[in-house]
């Protein structure tokens, strides 16, 4: 669950500031000022959940935690175009943070208590493991996924456009097949305004652009939302009780540990 968790986290916080830098131009402490909601509910939800409701059901607040993930990732999909603000990352943060902190409030006690004493250390080299797979795989994927349809769009819109010289269309199509540059609309002007294209060229040639960018950015944010799926599922294997809890309640009663 681990893996899955960074899967999803690391292709977010991929997808994101590429969307609020360069999209919308934000400088890195602007966009830092529009990922804090995250920070602030993800510690919010670390730190409460264990203490307001420390007997609560680990999968229960796993799913739930998972559930906001996808959420929150499916607002962002769905406030996504061309003339978005930086406003609408505001709930999907919220809703982000909050699944975050609640898987990290109980996702490492119930991976060590599952496992002796003597294999502790184990399985934080596990965790750590996973943690770095899942963050790495997720960038890949997700950056995978937005470059692939960001090609595929920005050469369909070109080719659908009459402004745009055939010759600029067929070299187009040779130079950027293997992938097109995510890059702001300021880099992509001074590109085409070296290419000594018309003004009505160079117009159309950006909308392209910008709408073959939103369209990257929501295949990569749908493809997270379909891995966070996946984890709900899979988090059927999460226990039901607190690590320790039915220990706890046996010596209570009197029970040798292990009585059943």
């Amino acid at each position: 669950m681990f893996f899955f968790q960074f899967l999803v986290q690391g292709g977010f916080f991929f997808v994101v500031p590429l969307f609020l830098s360069v999209c919308l131009g934000l400088t890195a402490l602007e966009t830092g000022v529009k990922l804090l909601p995250l920070s602030i509910t993800l510690i919010a939800a670390a730190v409460g959940i264990p203490k307001l409701l420390p007997d609560i059901s680990p999968r229960l607040v796993v799913r739930s935690g998972l559930l906001l993930l996808l959420l929150g990732t499916l607002v962002l999909l769905g406030g996504l175009d061309v003339d978005a603000g930086a406003e609408i990352v505001f709930v999907p943060m919220l809703l982000i943070g909050l699944g975050i902190g609640a898987l990290a409030s109980q996702l490492g006690s119930v991976t060590v208590s599952a496992v002796p004493d003597e294999e502790s250390s184990e399985v934080g080299g596990v965790q750590n493991t996973m943690t770095n797979l899942g963050i790495s795989l997720g960038t890949a994927i997700a950056g995978s996924i937005l470059i692939a349809t960001l090609t595929t769009a920005f050469l369909t819109n070109i080719e659908q456009s009459s402004a745009i010289p055939d010759r600029v269309k067929q070299q187009a199509q040779v130079e950027l097949a293997g992938g097109v540059p995510f890059i702001s609309d300021a880099d992509l002007k001074e590109a085409l305004d070296q290419a000594h294209l018309s003004s009505r060229a160079t117009d159309d040639a950006i909308a392209a652009y910008q709408d073959a960018r939103i369209e990257g950015l929501r295949s990569a944010l749908a493809i997270l939302a379909l891995l966070a799926t996946v984890a709900l599922f899979l988090a059927q294997r999460i226990p039901t009780a607190q690590p320790g809890r039915a220990a706890h309640e046996g010596a209570v009663r009197g029970e040798p540990e292990g009585a059943t």
